[in-house]
């Protein structure tokens, strides 16, 4: 296990990396609003001890508990992709392949940024893939289409960036260009990001599994968590070289 820094949309983005072996194809975790890689952790311990390499990330001003740069008021998606491209980018060159993984706004994020470089991204895993952003960023705007220097949303202050990066584009016109395989995995209980934005993309991306999870909600727990890992794990070994 190992801390690394690498340069990013706001300075230096943090991260914990593992490498089991120099054949292990990474896999690149990305966290939700406000969080850092503690959320994720169990996920990236888990693939790493069953032969994966995982780098789990902060996100450039993603949280108020990151180790990377960066304010929370100067976060948007758009920052958080150009952020994971320079993550890709950094280890593309010394890994046979690499997947995402991504929760909430991290799955939005990994969604993007895979459509964008088909060939760099292996196959996709997302969880409850929070596509309501967009349609959330929308309500706060002025009723001159403008925004609010600053906004609070669940409790936590973003900027007028973070709207206005939100409602530059339409997410399901990017992720129909996407040709990798893609498991998105969602609750039927989840009230923050409803199911049927996961149902939506299912359709959209050219070749999508979606595995509803019955009784849980945004964020799994949990034997639900466990079965999530599990099922993520066979998705990634199915997709690796020479499997």
């Amino acid at each position: 296990m190992e801390e690394l820094y690498i340069p990013a949309s706001m300075g230096k983005l943090f991260g914990i990396f593992q490498r089991p072996s120099d054949s292990a194809p990474l896999i690149i975790l990305s966290h939700g609003f406000n969080g850092c890689h503690l959320g994720n952790q169990d996920f990236a311990d888990f693939f790493s001890a069953h032969g994966f390499s995982t780098f789990c990330l902060d996100f450039c001003g993603g949280g108020n508990n990151s180790r990377s740069d960066g304010k929370l008021l100067d976060m948007s998606v758009l920052t958080e992709a150009e952020d994971l491209n320079a993550v890709i980018d950094y280890f593309l060159p010394r890994f046979p392949a690499i997947f995402l993984w991504g929760a909430s706004q991290g799955g939005f994020i990994s969604s993007y940024v895979a459509a964008h470089r088909p060939r760099d991204v292996r196959a996709l895993a997302i969880e409850f893939p929070a596509y309501v952003l967009q349609d959330d960023a929308k309500k706060r705007a002025n009723p001159d289409g403008t925004f609010p220097e600053a906004f609070s949303a669940m409790r936590t202050m973003i900027g007028r960036r973070y709207n206005m990066d939100a409602v530059s584009f339409d997410i399901y016109d990017v992720i129909g260009g996407y040709t990798g395989d893609v498991l998105i995995q969602h609750g039927d209980q989840d009230a923050l990001v409803p199911l049927r934005y996961s149902q939506r993309a299912a359709e959209v991306f050219p070749s999508a599994e979606l595995v509803v999870l019955p009784g849980q909600g945004h964020g799994f727990r949990g034997a639900g968590r466990a079965e999530a890992m599990e099922r993520e794990l066979a998705f990634f070994r199915q997709r690796s070289p020479g499997d």
